[in-house]
């Protein structure tokens, strides 16, 4: 009798511990059967894909309860990608306000590179700190250009490593926070400069700070809210750049008719205006749940996605559901790279993620975009006055608001790889016009204003395509335990090829004291765009409508990137159903064994 209880406690117990998926299995070995041995190459061709089965059964050797967490998971998987955009607004505005606040650190550094940008062009400070050269104007002669632009990107590079090491102790928002204390203090230099050197060493120190907003903004965004809101708050950081380039702009054109010192220290000191707020904002602001979950604080991750969405339309379920997601997520992405240093970033799939994540950037700065950078100096040296280079500077930051502004209603629909694609052949048609306009020796008023055109067409176009939806694509790419790093890598070989290449180039083109090219600079940028397309076009996957789970799982199982959109996860309990059965098994016979323990003790 007491044999036969024991029996059908076992066989009762072993019931309540079937795997979750087995039912699911089922069907698939169904299907799979039908497909017999096209399975294998349709998974090589980029059709279907799943869990590894090895990775999974790691993961259920490191987890209690295996079953609920891949349960939950796929539950928190399937409500992200199914939630409509209105309801995505309705359950997350905490969520977007957070992301704003910190992403509008972003808005200081978009307002002083700017400012940087057209002072070579600004009358106060190149009558302060210019030379007289042989074509008898007064400009800032190109060796500063390139060393203070140099400085910026070096002080970046800089940052940005700070922020890596930093972040990853600290988190995100204090990471931020010191860097608006920092940048408080190094307002002074510029302000206070007597001479192009001090005024290069007070860059140089800003650059450090605006290399902790460059990445903290980005990762931040991407990691407080769901699928739907991505792209929007992700975007938003680009849009940050542009409303400081717009407040820089206008600043500027009311300034512009002063030719004392304070013509060009305003400016500066109006950046003391951002730093106390966005302090704030970043001190009350809940940490990313992601980064709480990679340092193991699940308690703090739940507060921070308590705070992050309201009540009404998270429930306790679709917390713990969330919470499941991301450990799962996590523990995927251990199994596949263990470290989370920046060595780490370039071992096995990683390398390849890194890469694509360096190249995304770096194309953004080699599209072309840098003759729109370098606006009001182009409009000046074709022939345009100098306040009428600055009001056209204003317009065209108010063409690439609006851009940027539409690329939220269009990417969802076209995707990150082809508004990136078609922005950079856009551009490419753009700049070959812009360089013929600058053929005639003696260009007339039509044709000198024509070429200004192109260039705030092309800036509208880089805004719309190419410049916000980098921001998305290189916060979604990594995985979630190297993202911060992969950013920074990123970013710095952004920052590096500006050095190396970009400054050096475009201020010396646009120079009347060096290569003088004008509009024809443009046919150099447009070679250089073409090889850049051209590499977007096999090596860019597109990642629209995918979770950070499916997007480590497509890695994982080395989908090529023009099959990224094209190839089906069903779920993300496909593939784990053998390290749920394993699981199941290992704990029957823990069960078992206690039993035997038990009935011994008993005797």
């Amino acid at each position: 009798m007491a044999s036969s209880e024991d029996a059908a406690a076992s066989r009762t117990g072993e019931k309540d511990i079937e795997p979750q998926g087995l039912a699911r299995q089922t069907t698939t070995a169904s299907e799979k059967a039908d497909l017999g041995k096209h399975d294998d190459r349709a998974n090589r061709q980029g059709q279907y894909t799943h869990v590894d089965a090895a990775i999974a059964s790691k993961i259920a050797a490191n987890v209690d309860d295996f079953m609920t967490l891949v349960s939950e998971a796929n539950e928190a998987n399937e409500r992200e990608k199914g939630m409509k955009l209105s309801t995505a607004f309705k359950t997350y505005p905490k969520a977007i306000a957070w992301s704003m606040i910190l992403s509008a650190c972003l808005i200081m550094e978009g307002y002083d590179t700017s400012i940087i940008g057209s002072y070579t062009a600004y009358p106060a400070f190149r009558d302060k700190f210019g030379t007289l050269g042989p074509s008898g104007k007064i400009t800032i002669p190109s060796d500063w250009q390139n060393g203070i632009s140099g400085a910026i990107n070096v002080g970046e590079i800089i940052g940005l490593q700070i922020a890596g090491w930093v972040s990853e102790r600290y988190g995100y928002r204090y990471t931020i926070l010191s860097a608006l204390v920092a940048i408080t203090g190094f307002i002074f230099f510029p302000f206070f400069a007597s001479s192009l050197t001090v005024f290069l060493v007070g860059e140089f120190f800003q650059g450090i700070a605006w290399g902790v907003f460059q990445t903290m903004t980005v990762a931040y965004a991407a990691e407080v809210c769901p699928l739907a809101l991505r792209h929007y708050l992700t975007i938003f950081v680009n849009l940050c750049w542009i409303i400081g380039g717009f407040i820089s702009s206008g600043v500027l054109v009311g300034l512009e008719h002063r030719t004392d010192d304070w013509g060009y220290k305003i400016p500066f000191a109006l950046q003391w205006v951002w730093p106390i707020p966005l302090g704030i904002g970043c001190l009350l602001a809940p940490e990313s749940p992601w980064w709480c979950i990679r340092k193991g604080r699940k308690k703090q991750a739940e507060r921070s996605l308590k705070r992050l969405a309201r009540t009404s339309g998270f429930s306790q379920r679709d917390l713990d559901a969330t919470m499941a997601l991301m450990i799962y997520t996590d523990e995927m992405e251990k199994q596949v790279s263990k470290g989370t240093t920046y060595r780490d970033c370039f071992r096995g799939i990683e390398l390849r993620r890194t890469e694509i994540v360096c190249m995304t950037w770096i194309s953004q700065t080699m599209s072309g975009s840098a003759v729109g950078g370098l606006s009001a100096f182009f409009f000046q040296q074709a022939g345009i006055s100098d306040l009428d280079s600055f009001k056209l500077g204003w317009g065209q930051n108010a063409l690439g608001a609006v851009g940027t502004i539409s690329s939220w209603f269009i990417l969802e629909k076209v995707g990150r790889k082809s508004l990136m694609l078609g922005g950079m052949c856009v551009m490419f048609m753009l700049l070959m016009i812009t360089g013929f306009l600058g053929i005639p020796s003696s260009p007339s008023t039509a044709e000198i204003w024509a070429a200004g055109s192109m260039v705030v067409l092309l800036s509208a176009v880089s805004n719309f395509s190419v410049g916000p939806v980098v921001y998305t694509i290189v916060s979604e790419l990594p995985s979630s335990r190297l993202r911060a790093k992969s950013i920074i890598l990123g970013r710095n070989a952004y920052n590096a090829i500006n050095i190396a290449f970009v400054n050096v180039v475009s201020y010396r083109q646009l120079n009347p004291n060096e290569w003088n090219l004008g509009p024809k600079a443009a046919f150099l940028w447009a070679g250089i765009n073409a090889v850049f397309t051209t590499y977007i076009f096999f090596r860019l996957p597109e990642t629209k409508g995918r979770t950070f789970a499916e997007i480590d799982i497509l890695f994982e199982n080395k989908i090529s990137a023009r099959k990224f959109a094209s190839t089906k996860i069903e779920d993300l309990i496909e593939g784990t159903e053998e390290a749920q059965r394993e699981q199941a098994d290992r704990i029957t016979q823990q069960q078992k064994k206690a039993e035997g323990k038990t009935r011994v003790e008993v005797r």
